[in-house]
């Protein structure tokens, strides 16, 4: 996936706010395991749409003096079936395969609502789709970004891997140092924002297939590999998609300066209480 926006060396963490009033930080999140694409593009456009209904009442409430009501924050953790999505930009050619390929590949291929070119979607493959109102948080889809990024780069820290951005492209990498002989990806991004509300997010090659990325120019890039943690650790002990989870969890969590779960990290379900 690439996004709309371009690396920065902004700031991860400001304390800015946008105006107005008290801001809700509580982040419900929401462990939907292996889960075919579509019902969950669907899922994050209902909960978007929720929350613009409750932002559009709000807006008739200035006028009235009413009470706004807060806008909540979800995050949806899961895997997918062997899945290729193309962003708005991208191009269809980028898809290498035709339709009896797919099929025989057990795959599918959605155009979709997100910026960028293709990505690839599979079991192994750990995504996130924050639908935050950033209104709640910060108004800069720059910092959100990075933001994203940096729990991704925290998580793999902790895992002993090294890695960072490269200027002009969105996503974490591998050899991505300047002059690195093998830059190659390892967490692709791709989101859609609308008076404020995020779309799509992330996904963190864990354990999955990589011959399926064979079958597309990842992201439109051609100069560049693609990656996961489990090529990268060899023969190290196997992680888990739900163990890298749950790290991930925790670090995103507290770069948007949230307290831990209230509920266990098994469940399906959890609350995060972001304090302003």
């Amino acid at each position: 996936m690439a996004s709309l926006a371009e690396p920065t060396s902004a700031p991860l963490l400001d304390a800015r706010l946008p105006a107005g009033p008290v801001p809700n930080r509580t982040l419900q999140v929401q462990r939907l395991g292996l889960v075919e694409y579509v019902p969950t593009w669907e899922m994050q456009e209902e909960l978007m749409a929720a929350t613009l209904a409750i932002k559009t009442l709000n807006r008739q409430a200035e006028t009235t003096g009413a009470a706004p009501l807060p806008t909540p924050n979800h995050l949806l953790l899961c895997e997918h079936p062997h899945t290729y999505t193309l962003g708005k930009s991208g191009k269809p050619e980028h898809l290498l395969l035709d339709d009896e390929a797919l099929t025989a590949h057990h795959a599918s291929f959605h155009r979709i609502n997100r910026g960028g070119d293709i990505t690839y979607h599979g079991p192994g493959q750990l995504v996130g789709y924050p639908i935050l109102d950033l209104d709640n948080f910060r108004n800069d889809i720059h910092w959100y970004l990075r933001t994203l990024e940096e729990a991704v780069i925290r998580t793999l820290a902790e895992y002993g891997l090294n890695a960072g951005r490269i200027a002009g492209l969105t996503g974490v990498w591998l050899d991505w140092e300047e002059g690195a002989p093998n830059p190659r990806k390892i967490c692709a991004l791709g989101v859609k924002c609308s008076r404020w509300v995020t779309l799509h997010g992330f996904a963190l090659n864990v354990n999955p297939d990589l011959s399926y990325f064979g079958h597309i120019v990842p992201c439109g890039i051609t100069d560049k590999a693609v990656t996961s943690l489990a090529q990268e650790l060899g023969a190290a002990p196997a992680v888990s998609v739900g163990e890298v989870q749950e790290r991930l969890l925790r670090h995103l969590t507290d770069l948007l300066a949230a307290a831990g779960p209230s509920a266990s990290p098994t469940s399906s379900t959890s609350s995060l209480n972001v304090p302003s």
